[in-house]
């Protein structure tokens, strides 16, 4: 669930329309940040940028949730990948039209799920 602040609830209208929604939030319990890292689901060093690891330089997270149901200044959302009070610097709906896009390359992770035999 997300907490809004009442100053900002207001901009909460017409969200409730949408079924996705896209959370912009701050990794505020990462500390430091390296350049190449083990991403989770494989044994290999990557570059950060290559991964999504919460040890970034710019310590921001991007996430895309389910949107349930709003009430007041409440936001309830499925499918998180962010810890509890977790900060929240943004909330963009997900519009397929200008968001989806055909994925022809996955990089190094294409690769990892061929040979673990996942699709």
């Amino acid at each position: 669930m997300i907490e809004v602040f009442p100053e900002f609830v207001k901009g909460l209208k017409d969200l409730e329309g949408f079924s996705h929604i896209y959370l912009i939030f701050h990794f505020h319990k990462s500390e430091g940040f390296s350049l190449t890292v083990k991403p989770y689901l494989d044994t290999v060093k990557r570059g950060v940028f290559a991964c999504r690891a919460p040890r970034r330089p710019n310590q921001i997270g991007l996430s895309i949730v389910r949107l349930e149901k709003i009430e007041g200044n409440l936001v309830h959302i499925k499918d998180a990948d962010m810890i509890d009070g977790t900060p929240l610097l943004d909330i963009k709906p997900y519009i397929p039209e200008f968001d989806r896009r055909t994925v022809i390359k996955t990089g190094w992770f294409g690769q990892v799920r061929k040979s673990s035999g996942k699709k």
